[in-house]
């Protein structure tokens, strides 16, 4: 193929009448008017002076127009690059600064923000916004509605998605489109998209798995999104009846289970419903299945490589784990210390290699050769063991590691406890400064209900369990865990807030 991601993904349907996006209001896109925008775009940005090659970066609301810009990159050879909503102008600065973007989209009510920006890095500043109104869509208006597709390799960078720089400066991983069509194809196959699927689309799409998973499957199969612009539950419950599959995030399905509308009968015409960026309670599979009849099906995956792992469409799809490694992905569990194989059952640290796996670190030589091996195994970072029948499980970050007068300490085996006590809708455990021990244990939980949970008696039920050294030292009680876009709890939030817990 001349290129083979836009080929593959979109190239299919340049004459496609069927519909790719249906919109909350009604309306629908077609495959076929769809990419008559993504061929003005796409002309546009080489009248622009982009070549392929040159970074794309885009802070823009999730919009069908916003989803036209990646088609554009990808058929232009540009290297797509989307920012979360959220950054400030501050934190869009490194990124433009580091990635050496040429151009950068933004919505207009960011647009004085961004302009010191983007000339201080020595990139054009164009408008788009949320209505696809804008500087840049104005301009495209004038674009012939085809475009000649640029030759492009398999490793040719496709897209730069930044980590979320928990430790440290953030980093930019490069996706080749070999990383990005791989997936997508092993994805569509395992979990059965076809042409007939009607995805339920409510996840934004400057991250992974709104853009790189659901949009990527769906292209790929020639099926249809609803496009929803977020999670509303109103919206989200009005347009399941429409849909075939729907991909979330845990605190998506928590919702949908919070309101009497979401019933057997509502979904009783849905095949699959997906859950990845966060892991899934117990609770929540356990009460999806009573409500519903269905198991939810968890995957995993990192900025770095897509999806590594998936919970089986046929067969027992287990909680508290994130199935099997891919067809093509290998994974393995390994010493940090020494990254010798550890046997099956052990915790350690994840390992994976296969074509999904990333190219590297921009501009970061050290960074690349410290976290991705010579022989192409990448070090995730997270730690997992693999029970006797092959599933894996999250144990959780090697940061998070907690380290307790000389013992290793692993939060999910704490945090699995205290959320099967009375009370507790879910918890966080981290490690705190402590003048004895070097860090000792505290137990973050929320509460289920509006009474509190006994702490005493809670302490007293899990000590059981645990090991002396792994006794939380204090269980503290908060309305909500902080979390990122995507679902994620932020425990270095949480490490911030209470490092003093134990100061002398």
């Amino acid at each position: 193929m001349a290129n083979p991601l836009f080929d593959s993904l979109f190239g299919q349907h340049l004459n496609n009448d069927a519909v790719f996006l249906h919109l909350p209001d009604g309306s629908a896109i077609t495959y076929a008017a769809f990419l008559q925008t993504a061929a003005q775009y796409a002309g546009l940005l080489t009248r622009m002076g982009l070549e392929p090659g040159d970074r794309l970066a885009v802070q823009i609301a999730k919009s069908p127009q916003a989803l036209a810009v990646y088609a554009a990159c990808a058929q232009a050879g540009v290297v797509f690059l989307p920012l979360n909503t959220a950054y400030t102008p501050d934190e869009v600065s490194y990124f433009v600064e580091n990635s050496g973007a040429r151009l950068v989209l933004c919505d207009q009510a960011g647009a004085d923000g961004l302009a010191p920006v983007a000339k201080a890095c020595g990139a054009t500043l164009e408008t788009l916004n949320a209505d696809g109104s804008g500087s840049f869509t104005d301009q495209a208006k004038a674009m012939p509605t085809s475009f000649e597709t640029v030759t492009r390799d398999g490793d040719d960078l496709a897209a730069f998605l930044y980590t979320s720089g928990t430790t440290g400066r953030s980093k930019g991983a490069m996706l080749t489109q070999n990383n990005l069509l791989s997936n997508a194809q092993v994805l569509m196959a395992q979990w059965r998209f076809t042409s007939q699927d009607v995805l339920l689309h409510a996840l934004p799409i400057f991250h992974t798995h709104g853009l790189f998973v659901a949009s990527n499957i769906t292209l790929l199969a020639g099926g249809s999104m609803i496009f929803l612009p977020g999670f509303k539950l109103d919206q989200v419950i009005d347009h399941l009846p429409q849909a075939t599959t729907m991909m979330g995030v845990p605190t998506f399905y928590t919702r949908l289970l919070g309101d009497p509308r979401f019933t057997r009968e509502l979904v009783s015409h849905m095949r699959l419903f997906v859950s990845g960026s966060a892991p899934l309670l117990a609770e929540t599979h356990v009460q999806f299945e009573k409500r519903t009849g269905m198991r939810i099906l968890e995957r995993y995956g990192m900025t770095e490589t897509n999806m590594n792992t998936s919970n089986p469409y046929d067969g027992e799809r287990r909680a508290g784990t994130v199935g099997f490694p891919l067809p093509g992905t290998e994974l393995k569990i390994t010493d940090s210390k020494t990254g010798e194989t550890l046997p099956q059952g052990e915790i350690g640290e994840i390992e994976v290699r296969g074509p999904n796996v990333f190219k590297g670190y921009w501009q970061m030589p050290e960074k690349t050769a410290e976290e991705l091996r010579a022989d192409g195994f990448f070090i995730t970072g997270d730690l997992g063991q693999i029970d006797p029948d092959g599933y894996v499980h999250i144990v959780g970050r090697n940061k998070d590691l907690i380290i307790s007068g000389g013992y290793n300490i692993y939060p999910k085996e704490i945090e699995l406890l205290l959320d099967q006590e009375e009370g507790v809708l879910e918890s966080a455990v981290i490690g705190v400064p402590h003048p004895d021990f070097g860090e000792t244990v505290v137990g973050i939980i929320v509460p289920q209900g509006d009474t509190d949970p006994n702490l005493e008696q809670i302490m007293t039920n899990i000590a059981k369990s645990l090991a002396r050294f792994k006794h939380p030292q204090k269980l503290i009680v908060l309305p909500e865990l902080p979390r990122n876009t995507m679902g994620k709890v932020q425990k270095k939030a949480l490490r911030d807030q209470f490092q003093g817990l134990f100061s002398a």
